[in-house]
């Protein structure tokens, strides 16, 4: 492992008895970037990102953490990196300040230092003014922020967060991809986990998109939106039994495409090609936008978004 890679996997797998939820994963994290896994609820995200840092034992592969091997030197690895998990694991019984005074013990900082960085944390994230509320006033915002102050404590090398705006409502959210922009070039490394396509694309430099386990595509977003998609995409729907006319015409003028149910999502890679395109679905009503990573993602995985727990 060099010097400048900070996480490396090698067929990493992960299994609950006869289920294999992480399957045969390879990826390298440098040092300096962002890195986003994104994929649907039950791709495997949350544990790839928990056997990184030991809160999931790994069933099979390689996995590096800072040149640590994350199967026999979990200790280490917890003291240099800052988790921030999905379910933020909060003491109800504790005041901000508490939460975070009590992580600080955990890595056995100074008390006295410990203090400092409270405080530090406290105004980066906000929250001073809320330092001797008791976690159960906060709202889901706040805690969220409280949780990254606390993953934070340790002044590590590489931070995780496991779906930092999971339910949060959209000003929170953008708060934290601001705040997210504002401190990945201060951290060191980031990697995040997201099944928001737009969260991904805004602030990770580079993107793993994940499904059933296995990961499918690798890259910076926007090249991965213009080498898999184009630069356009040509909207349609038409009733079912219109479709295969329509397909026809398409694969006729040698355009690429994407039917989603009743609806046929036409990859253009040049600007000039959505006049011809749409010469050849006339007729029906036409919505011309660019991609996304949306895009990209049902690509690749060929579903919609699955609503499944793992």
């Amino acid at each position: 492992m060099d010097h400048k890679t900070i996480v490396e996997i090698k067929g990493l797998v992960k299994r609950f008895e006869d289920r294999t939820v992480v399957d045969d994963l390879y990826l390298e994290v440098l040092k300096g970037e962002c890195f986003g896994i994104l994929g649907p609820n039950g791709a495997g995200k949350s544990s790839t990102i928990r056997m990184l840092y030991g809160s999931s034992p790994i069933s099979g592969g390689e996995a590096y953490v800072l040149g640590l091997n994350a199967k026999t030197s979990i200790r280490e690895i917890k003291s240099r990196v800052g988790v921030i998990p999905q379910h933020d694991g909060l003491d109800a019984a504790f005041t901000v300040r508490e939460n975070i005074n009590l992580y600080s013990s955990y890595h056995g900082i100074d008390p006295l230092i410990a203090q400092q960085r409270a405080d530090d944390l406290l105004k980066l994230m906000r929250l001073e003014e809320s330092a001797d509320r008791f976690v159960d006033t906060l709202s889901s915002g706040m805690r969220r922020r409280l949780a990254i102050a606390r993953g934070m404590i340790n002044h590590p090398e590489l931070l995780l967060l496991d779906e930092p705006t999971a339910g949060l409502d959209p000003q929170a959210r953008i708060w934290i991809w601001d705040f997210l922009e504002k401190i990945k070039s201060e951290m060191g490394t980031v990697i995040l986990t997201t099944q928001y396509m737009e969260e991904a694309e805004k602030i990770c430099d580079r993107i793993g998109i994940m499904s059933k386990g296995k990961m499918l595509a690798i890259g910076e977003p926007r090249q991965l939106i213009k080498d898999l998609i184009g630069v356009q995409v040509l909207d349609f729907a038409v009733k079912p039994e219109d479709l295969n006319y329509y397909l026809g015409r398409l694969n006729a003028g040698g355009f690429r495409y994407l039917v989603n149910r009743n609806r046929v999502h036409v990859h253009l890679q040049t600007p000039e090609a959505g006049a011809q395109a749409m010469s050849l679905v006339s007729g029906v009503q036409i919505t011309l936008r660019f991609p996304t990573l949306n895009d990209v993602f049902l690509k690749l995985a060929g579903h919609d978004l699955r609503d499944e727990p793992l």
